[in-house]
């Protein structure tokens, strides 16, 4: 039997979580566009862009290594500014057995915060743990920050 977790972290923000809703809900093929260095590339596979249900790929690099990963968007919440994404293909599934990411925006008092949460099923009790793919998270957080900022 592997290890279940839970990592999250929360990054306040300079900009609208507005933004971060739509980019990574409706628009996540945009985020190669601003994080070139990072996601290299985000395909549609299935379904519509902003649709539960819809399957993309993602090219990426975490610590340095090329990686791809597809996911489904398992749900949208507008109201909560939620999005879960599954993944279900791809290098990620090698180490795990199951990782699903969530992105929460909220607000506290006059700034917004993204919330990136990961669920993740190890095979085993050994080797890393996501916090390599937390990091990114938090680097595209400031990266697509810096973008609108700079706008």
């Amino acid at each position: 039997m592997g290890v279940t977790g839970r990592l999250e972290v929360e990054v306040d923000i300079k900009t609208s979580g507005d933004v971060f809703h739509e980019l990574v809900g409706s628009k996540p093929h945009h985020v190669s566009n601003i994080v070139p260095d990072v996601v290299h590339g985000c395909d549609l596979h299935e379904g519509e862009f902003g649709q539960v249900g819809s399957v993309i790929q993602w090219e990426y690099t975490v610590d340095g290594k090329k990686c791809v990963a597809k996911n489904v968007v398992e749900a949208i919440d507008e109201e909560k500014k939620m999005i879960r994404l599954k993944i279900i293909d791809g290098d990620l599934l090698e180490e795990y057995k199951s990782l699903t990411f969530t992105l929460h925006v909220i607000t506290k008092g006059d700034i917004d915060a993204i919330i990136w949460g990961m669920e993740f099923e190890r095979f085993d009790d050994f080797g890393p743990y996501p916090t390599a793919i937390i990091d990114t998270a938090i680097k595209v957080t400031r990266d697509v920050e810096a973008h609108h900022l700079n706008a």
